[in-house]
């Protein structure tokens, strides 16, 4: 599925468009299956996405995401939704 949080194909960060990589707004050990099955994606550049500074070694940046997604899936859908599927609010952390 395309992502429902991003249109343009750029870092989500930073705005570059080389060396992008897809990343999953993953949410646990089943999380990357459910971030493609509703769309919960982004472009990030090499370091946003695995650098020193990206969102695998900095937990504001994945919350930045994490509440990104939650909020557009709850546009489209609903909390109670979010909630039996992710299991957890990132947007009152």
């Amino acid at each position: 599925m395309n992502s429902i949080i991003q249109t343009n194909k750029e870092c989500w960060f930073c705005g570059t468009q080389r060396e992008l990589q897809k990343h999953h707004v993953c949410f646990g050990v089943p999380g990357r299956k459910n971030s493609e099955k509703y769309g919960l994606t982004v472009w990030l550049c090499r370091e946003h996405h695995t650098g020193n500074s990206g969102v695998h070694q900095n937990r504001e940046l994945d919350l930045e995401l994490k509440r990104a997604a939650q909020k557009k899936f709850e546009e489209e859908r609903s909390r109670n939704e979010w909630m039996a599927v992710f299991g957890r609010n990132y947007l009152e952390e």
